[in-house]
């Protein structure tokens, strides 16, 4: 009896505050939003990007593999943000394109 009382003992810790209340949907919200603030997609001059936002290439965009030539000034509606930073996904007449955020700004 002397080991199985010493055993419930040490498993109970006495330094643990057991009665401090926690809001745990409160600090999932506020970690969420850091994680949205320091993952922002920006344009060339530093705005914010978000889905479903029109941008325009600041000057003239020769794409890779496509016979496709985009001129500077050219709205493209719609852009969907990929996990990188640095580049968007779009749709130019029927190709999917992702274009870097550097040669973009917001309209």
């Amino acid at each position: 009896m002397g080991k199985d009382n010493k055993n419930e003992e040490e498993e109970f810790d006495y330094d643990y505050d057991y009665n401090q209340e926690y809001d745990y949907k409160k600090q999932g919200k506020q970690e969420e939003e850091v994680v949205e603030e320091t993952s922002a997609v920006k344009d060339s001059n530093g705005n914010p990007l978000k889905d479903g936002d029109a941008v325009m290439p600041i000057k003239d965009l020769k794409v890779k593999g496509a016979s496709l030539n985009l001129k500077r000034g050219t709205v493209i509606k719609n852009i969907r943000l990929t996990g990188d930073d640095n580049a968007v996904e779009c749709r130019v007449g029927k190709k999917t394109i992702v274009l870097k955020t550097a040669f973009l700004k917001k309209k």
